[in-house]
């Protein structure tokens, strides 16, 4: 596993933290860190454009002249395409530019972008986010203390930090995230990525491809299904009567019919 330092809010080296190497020293897959920022980038798209149609448009709908005899061409509605201030065919239309992105590829490329940061040495391991302050000058020098040439900054936090989202929300190139909202988008586009040392255990469990399957306890057997009591006496109830009914018929003489008027008489 690579061990990467652990560093306060001072910039001081306080510890070491081990990362896993199938999240964090991946091979590299430029095609899946593609996709993903194609996919990201299209549902970000807000898709409100668009143009009237022929029904849409001001004008009448009377017939401007009639239809032969004039010289002209012929002619329906002023609102037609091919007249100045007419409706559009085929225009622009509101609608949504997402689409499904197979979450196994979400994922891939995740650790791709994480062992990009981590190859490149542009990974930042803190203690913690215990900001004593919201305010915004205090956290710029605590970040130009732990990367101060760098330009552009993503910070990732696994429980809510009102102080770190109120200091940070106005600085310039600097964008706070929750963990299981960690996008490959965000981690190509800002220079450095500064984790806290909690969140760097939770992506290295949670995106690790090689979980080992929980084995199935007692409350994971699948409960057996009981049959109802009644039902077989109900059945065995049911044979009897049948039987019964049965046999007394058979003890019941059959009457004889009575001959028809206009049938057996010669």
């Amino acid at each position: 596993m690579a061990v990467v330092d652990v560093v306060n809010l001072e910039g001081k080296k306080v510890g070491q933290v081990e990362l896993a190497d199938a999240v964090f020293a991946a091979k590299v897959n430029p095609h899946l860190l593609h996709e993903t920022v194609r996919w990201y980038l299209a549902s970000q798209r807000a898709g409100t454009h668009k143009t009237k149609g022929r029904g849409e448009v001001s004008g009448s709908g009377r017939k401007l002249w009639r239809q032969k005899g004039t010289g002209r061409a012929r002619v329906g509605s002023i609102r037609s395409s091919i007249w100045r201030k007419g409706g559009t065919v085929h225009g622009p239309q509101p609608r949504s530019y997402a689409y499904h992105l197979p979450r196994k590829v979400l994922l891939g490329a995740l650790r791709s972008a994480l062992s990009a940061k981590l190859a490149d040495q542009k990974l930042t391991v803190v203690d913690g986010w215990n900001l004593e302050s919201h305010k915004t000058k205090a956290f710029r020098q605590t970040l130009d203390r732990l990367d101060g040439e760098t330009r552009t900054l993503l910070l990732v936090e696994q429980v809510p930090n009102s102080n770190l989202e109120l200091a940070s929300r106005n600085l310039e190139g600097v964008k706070l995230v929750r963990a299981n909202a960690l996008q490959p988008y965000d981690l190509l586009r800002h220079e450095r990525l500064v984790i806290s040392k909690d969140v760097a255990v939770k992506l290295g469990t949670a995106l690790n491809p090689h979980k080992e399957a929980a084995p199935a306890g007692p409350e994971q057997v699948p409960p057996v299904s009981i049959q109802p009591a009644k039902a077989p006496a109900a059945r065995a109830s049911a044979a009897s009567k049948a039987k019964a009914r049965a046999e007394k018929t058979e003890k019941k003489p059959r009457a004889a019919k009575p001959a028809g008027k206009g049938k057996g008489k010669k």
